[in-house]
């Protein structure tokens, strides 16, 4: 089984209250999270223990520059990120690396799965 692992608090705490359906990932990363796949949404930092949330079923993904980002991607992605700015300097602290709007990110949009 495949997951969506997200590493920060905010995005557990987002996650948890299920309002997030849909994460940005720096570069073209459709082959590892292809339509209709279903996954784990995890959360955890690297190399520690990963706890399953639940299970979800990719409903799109869609291969972008930062600079085509949506309201609605940032929206479903973080309610508390309203540009792409904002999503550019919180991805030059997970990455640790400049990130400019030429960048291409993948939108991943999830539902959950009851089981």
């Amino acid at each position: 089984m495949m997951s969506l692992n997200f590493q920060a608090q905010k995005h557990e705490k987002l996650l948890i209250a299920r309002q997030k359906n849909c994460t940005v990932r720096l570069g073209d990363v459709r082959k590892h999270y292809p339509e209709s796949s279903i996954v784990w949404i995890t959360t955890g930092a690297k190399l520690e223990t990963k706890h399953k949330l639940f299970t979800a079923f990719i409903d799109k993904t869609q291969v972008k520059t930062m600079a085509d980002l949506t309201s609605n991607d940032l929206g479903h992605q973080n309610p508390e990120i309203n540009s792409r700015e904002e999503l550019i300097a919180d991805f030059e602290r997970i990455y640790k690396k400049r990130i400019t709007m030429d960048d291409t990110v993948t939108v991943i949009y999830f539902s959950e799965v009851n089981e």
